[in-house]
């Protein structure tokens, strides 16, 4: 997925400790960011529809913490490239009847000719409507958002913490 869903965490206790103790802080940051993207992660995860194989949902990963000059960057992400219209939706298309066909036997329990014309049905649907999106990357960052902050806060303390024992 290409979206950049972004958390951007300010605050007093953040700003001071950039300013006084940015070793320490980025020290703090790092670890901060790490849950972060763990809890994103699962809020992502929790919001995934699935087919009962659950491909898409166990794609979607914490990414490695990437610290540059003037940031430090955590991701959580897909390489499925049909994560970009499960989660924004779709607009009316031909969808190909073989993951219809799957998604009807493993979420309804339809076989045979039932599952095929079922699996027809919702296909002409799809190319008269398109389908809805299920925005679990931005739920997910919005459900997590607040607990993010919260982490950088806590981050940004400890280092100010850190400073003040190194000082003594």
């Amino acid at each position: 997925m290409t979206d950049d869903l972004r958390i951007s965490p300010r605050g007093a206790t953040i700003e001071a400790a950039l300013e006084k103790c940015p070793e320490f802080f980025l020290e703090e940051a790092i670890a901060a960011t790490v849950e972060s993207t763990m809890l994103i992660e699962r809020e992502v995860k929790e919001r995934t529809p699935t087919s009962g194989a659950a491909t898409l949902r166990e794609s979607i990963g914490a990414m490695p913490v990437v610290v540059t000059a003037h940031a430090v960057r955590g991701q959580v992400a897909t390489s499925l490239a049909y994560a970009a219209p499960v989660e924004h939706g779709s607009k009316p298309h031909w969808a190909p009847i073989e993951p219809l066909l799957d998604w009807v036997t493993r979420k309804l329990g339809k076989r045979g000719e039932e599952a095929d014309e079922i699996a027809r049905a919702i296909r002409f649907k799809i190319a008269a409507h398109g389908t809805e999106g299920a925005h679990m990357f931005r739920d997910g960052v919005k459900a997590a958002e607040g607990q993010v902050v919260a982490f950088y806060e806590a981050a940004a303390a400890r280092a100010l913490a850190r400073l003040e024992e190194a000082a003594r």
